[in-house]
């Protein structure tokens, strides 16, 4: 029989990482190894960093941004770790940390784990490439709790990459985070974010198509946080058998169509 694949789960504490702990509990091919969180964090299932890396073939790490990319640092040097990471709300810096970290191990980032929102980062690429930019507005609706602390969320942000990606222009050209007061008419191409902060909600996506005479809505909801710590898993699984690189949940699922990289 194969030795299970050993997981230490960074944020354990977290609401992500306790869900990554409860995936992982009574599966035979994964274990959880080591479970640690912040310094002062206290908690008798906690580990020190050092000692559940020691322990672990793979991490996962549902934290903040900046505990992502110092522990990508501190897994690139050990060079025997597979790291994967569903912080969201990346800046450009933190980015390049974590692909110059992605030289020496492979690193899975991605900003939703999702089957579902995988498949429909597909769809919204051929919608966009089918139905003309002068016709169809692009409109990204977003909504999560209120402890949500970035926006739009990272599965927004790939969701319209993919749009962008669909109509071959830059994103960053065209994106319109937010409206307010006189903002005159929508321009022609234009890719929009809505964003809600409130309750409980784990997560709700759509993208809106809207033409004068029609509208299409492509979306996806979450209903339970083990659906994204599931992916993660999945993803740990596929990681420790790949070399050092960047990936994202489009090369786990092997639906990469394109190039699109893991967004922030």
């Amino acid at each position: 029989m194969t030795a299970p694949v050993r997981f230490a789960v960074a944020g354990a504490l977290g609401r992500m990482g306790q869900a990554v702990v409860s995936v992982l509990e009574g599966r035979a091919d994964a274990g959880v190894f080591a479970c640690f969180d912040r310094p002062g964090a206290e908690d008798p299932r906690l580990v020190d960093q050092a000692s559940a890396l020691a322990a672990a073939h793979v991490v996962v790490d549902f934290s903040t941004p900046k505990a992502s990319c110092e522990l990508a640092q501190v897994c690139a040097a050990r060079g025997d770790i597979a790291l994967v990471i569903g912080s969201t709300g990346f800046d450009a810096d933190q980015i390049a940390v974590i692909d110059a970290a992605a030289k020496a191990i492979p690193i899975v980032r991605a900003g939703n784990f999702s089957l579902g929102v995988n498949m429909l980062l597909g769809l919204v690429e051929q919608a966009a490439r089918a139905l003309a930019a002068s016709d169809y507005d692009i409109e990204v609706f977003e909504a999560h709790h209120r402890r949500k602390v970035d926006a739009p969320s990272g599965t927004a942000l790939m969701l319209a990459q993919a749009a962008a990606e669909g109509r071959d222009v830059a994103l960053a050209t065209v994106a319109r985070a937010a409206r307010d007061g006189i903002t005159g008419a929508r321009p022609v191409g234009e890719i929009g974010y809505s964003v809600m902060r409130g309750g409980g909600v784990i997560g709700e996506h759509s993208v809106v198509f809207a033409a004068e005479d029609e509208i299409l809505t492509l979306s996806h909801s979450a209903r339970d946080r083990s659906l994204f710590a599931r992916g993660a898993v999945e993803a740990g699984l596929w990681a420790v058998r790949q070399p050092p690189g960047a990936y994202d949940m489009q090369d786990v699922l092997g639906l990469k169509g394109s190039n699109r990289k893991a967004r922030a």
